[in-house]
């Protein structure tokens, strides 16, 4: 008696079956929910503040301001409109973001080195600094260094006097500004074929190195570059380049650049905050790497700090970045903590006193979350790809 049998093959055709379908079809339907839910929260949003006399669009940003801005690095003044605001917000963000990333990452890796160090003394104050400031909360971190640091310094008829040329007093850090002059272009365009000059070199050794085995002193040659090109270019265009030097004029000083009280205490918060996890992650990093890796150098003769620089730190990179990554992701969102000690970042200037002036909430709160979106993308875009150049290559 015969009897028909289903055969994988026939039950593979239906395809409901093939989990690409299946898969595809669940992304779709996530979609398409993800989009009706996303609508009606709109819809139901623009009738309630229809219903209310609430006007929307992004008309109110070519209104007048009407408020002052205590820094910005751009032209501003009570009489520019609220998109102004917004640019001046969004820069000062960018400007305490990138400086504390900096700061953050040289202390970091100080510490996080300093951590693994032979020196007893060394080792337990690096663990100091770590448990210590990563314990604490980041708010009252800034709030020591805002009232209990920067804001009992002395008045500016009673500042510190560096040299004639720094003042330090409760009211900042002045400092020369530098004035360029015609001509100065010519310094930027030696400065920047240096730049040139120096990548060319480092490529080249490192090739050299590889096919010789010889070492070329390659920072000691490049700073030189980086250094005389530039000087050589100044000196034969004249100097075009001068400094303003702050002056005492009345109760206060005028000239030169000065550096908010504001903006150091978020800074200095911010880099040795970010910088006690970030020492984690490279002492991770480090032990990660074999320690027969460590062995074979110091068999071949390199000194310590040739093993960390050229063996240890590019084989804990791969292992450092991705953690890193979010560290610098979780610097930039804590900026917005400014607002507590009133520096103008973005959340101060815009979603606050802008907001309260406007009510144009969604509008304001839609623009100022896209900008830390598109910030956070960005970073995590660049990370990625300095991951994968350091990523192990596959033969």
């Amino acid at each position: 008696m015969n009897q028909t049998k289903t055969t994988p093959a026939k039950i593979q055709r239906r395809p409901w079956n093939d989990p690409r379908v299946r898969s595809l079809a669940f992304q779709v339907i996530a979609i398409f929910a993800v989009g009706w839910a996303g609508w009606t929260l709109f819809q139901n949003t623009l009738s309630n503040m229809e219903s209310r006399g609430i006007s929307t669009g992004f008309g109110f940003l070519d209104e007048s301001a009407g408020f002052g801005i205590i820094m910005s690095l751009i032209p501003y003044d009570a009489t520019m409109s609220y998109g102004r605001t917004f640019w001046v917000g969004l820069l000062n963000t960018l400007l305490v973001s990138a400086m504390g990333i900096i700061a953050a990452t040289i202390i970091g890796f100080l510490v996080g080195i300093a951590r693994l160090s032979s020196n007893w003394l060394v080792a337990k104050l690096a663990l100091v600094y770590v448990e210590t400031l990563r314990n604490l909360p980041l708010l009252l971190q800034i709030f020591f260094w805002y009232f209990a640091v920067l804001r009992s310094l002395p008045s500016p008829r009673q500042s510190v006097d560096v040299g004639g040329v720094f003042f330090l007093n409760n009211r900042g850090l002045y400092t020369p500004e530098p004035l360029t002059e015609p001509g100065f272009g010519w310094v930027m365009a030696a400065f920047a074929a240096a730049i040139m000059i120096v990548i060319a070199i480092t490529r080249w050794s490192r090739k050299r190195q590889i096919r010789t085995g010889q070492l070329f002193p390659t920072f000691r040659v490049n700073l030189a570059i980086l250094i005389v090109l530039p000087m050589l270019a100044y000196f034969a265009t004249g100097a075009p380049l001068q400094w303003e030097i702050p002056e005492l004029t009345g109760f206060n000083f005028s000239g030169g650049i000065t550096i908010i009280p504001e903006l150091a205490a978020l800074w200095v918060a911010l880099s040795l905050y970010t910088a006690s996890f970030i020492a984690e992650i490279v002492r991770s990093g480090i032990l990660a790497v074999s320690g027969g890796q460590t062995e074979a150098a110091k068999a071949l003769g390199l000194r310590s700090n040739l093993i960390m620089r050229l063996v240890v730190i590019p084989q804990a990179m791969r292992v450092i970045i991705p953690p890193l990554t979010s560290q610098y992701l979780n610097l930039v969102k804590n900026s917005s903590l400014a607002t507590a000690i009133g520096y103008p970042d973005l959340v101060g200037v815009f979603m606050g006193t802008t907001l309260n002036q406007t009510g144009q909430a969604v509008e304001v709160v839609a623009m100022t979350m896209a900008v830390y979106l598109t910030i956070s993308l960005s970073i995590s875009l660049l990370m990625n790809i300095y991951n994968r150049s350091v990523a192990l290559q596959e033969r």
